[in-house]
């Protein structure tokens, strides 16, 4: 069925979902900026414990993410979001009632970070796998760029909204506000009517076989196995990136809350303005250099953010942001809906799963390894490590076949394999 002249939100199941990752991803924003400094302000951390702590965050891409894909291409997908959400609003409660009863630790801090990234990995893997259902794949694209919409100005918001929360009611308080939002989420997916039909699977397939099915579809891949190098090398940067850009607004700078949520939010514009134009930009250059055009250009604004300083330096590096992430926003719309429009219905949950296991995999070798060069050589020295290696993304994609494709494939055919893999 055709979404209309209004578009996706004029169909109720898609706008029910709108709402809820509307909700539960400004939460999700508020509790990105409070959890670390929870750790700083409230426990005293080390830049090592933050560090670790974003590591916990990430780590579950590693112990679930390639079984989460086989899990969920067995249930019904809107029934994990739901359970996710339930979860998450748990988890991170207990963190406030925790620091209330004055016994809050590191330890529970990597625990909550543990669980909540585990539950996030089935939620993003059903949620990637569920729209497809919801809107038919014809409208990928426009879903796509309107929930990436949704995330952008949820960071555009989050981050500020955070930083005032935390300045009059504390961090740990300010983590309550996503564990309700949460709960939101939750009852708005409960209402989304469209049921889905569990695929049927041989009485002898079991977890390992099928897991193993999603990793040879994704890694027999020309076009694929190109994506997840050049997004796991990109992440690994990224992630050591936001854990240094933490450390060095909180310590070395000493910014109040406050104005590192205006830092974090003025960044974030960048990936709505991407949002708004993915489509758009896809049309005119074509899917294939939409992807490797806009990893290249992002690549040279990041030797800006090493440069922050108070002052105007800090707002420039804030400009520099909302390149990078428009290029981001772009470049992320056009290859997930490539990846949904390529992998078959019974290997979406697979092929999602496996590619996050291989991109966002790396994340907690990331995040841990901008603590510890935070700790060896300064904050602002590693960002300027960091920010030199933002070329090494872009090496795959412009030595990939997507360096010459305006137009992406949209099926699996056995000829495509063939081409695709260099035979």
């Amino acid at each position: 069925m055709s979404p209309g002249q209004g578009g996706l939100l004029r169909q109720g199941d898609f706008r029910r979902l709108f709402l809820a990752d509307t909700v539960s991803q400004v939460g999700s924003q508020v509790s990105l900026l409070a959890l670390p400094l929870v750790a700083v302000s409230t426990l005293d951390a080390s830049g090592a414990e933050v560090g670790f702590l974003s590591a916990c965050g990430t780590l579950a891409f590693l112990v679930v993410g390639l079984p989460a894909g086989a899990w969920v291409d067995r249930t019904r997908r809107r029934s994990v979001l739901i359970v996710a959400d339930i979860g998450r609003a748990l988890v991170l409660g207990s963190i406030p009632v925790a620091w209330k009863l004055g016994v809050l630790t590191m330890a529970q801090l990597y625990l909550v970070a543990l669980l909540a990234g585990i539950l996030t990995v089935f939620f993003d893997v059903a949620y990637q796998s569920y729209l497809p259902h919801l809107v038919g794949r014809e409208h990928l694209t426009e879903g796509n760029a309107k929930l990436e919409g949704v995330r952008a100005v949820s960071q555009i918001g989050g981050p500020t909204l955070a930083g005032l929360l935390i300045q009059v009611f504390t961090a740990p308080i300010t983590i309550a506000v996503d564990s309700v939002s949460f709960l939101g989420s939750a009852l708005f997916l409960r209402r989304i009517r469209k049921r889905e039909r569990i695929q049927r699977r041989e009485t002898k397939a079991h977890l390992g076989s099928e897991v193993r099915e999603g990793l040879g579809f994704v890694l027999g891949h020309r076009l694929l196995r190109d994506l997840a190098l050049s997004i796991a090398s990109y992440n690994l940067l990224a992630a050591a990136r936001a854990t240094l850009l933490i450390l060095l607004l909180a310590q070395v700078l000493r910014l109040p809350a406050g104005v590192i949520g205006v830092f974090f939010s003025i960044a974030s514009v960048g990936s709505l303005i991407g949002a708004l134009t993915a489509r758009r930009i896809a049309e005119l250059i074509g899917q294939g250099r939409a992807i490797w055009v806009t990893a290249a250009v992002a690549a040279p604004f990041q030797l800006l953010i090493p440069m922050a300083e108070r002052g105007w330096l800090l707002w420039l590096a804030a400009a520099a942001n909302i390149v990078i992430w428009l290029c981001v926003s772009v470049f992320n719309i056009t290859q997930l809906s490539f990846r949904q429009q390529l992998a078959p219905e019974r290997l979406l949950g697979r092929t999602n799963a496996t590619m996050r296991f291989l991109v966002w995999g790396v994340s907690p070798l990331g995040a841990s390894l901008g603590g510890v060069l935070a700790q060896l050589i300064g904050a602002r020295s590693a960002l300027w490590l960091i920010a030199f290696g933002g070329v090494i993304p872009v090496l795959p994609l412009i030595l990939s076949p997507l360096r010459s494709m305006r137009e992406l494939p949209d099926s699996m055919r056995p000829t495509d394999t063939a081409v695709l893999r260099g035979r």
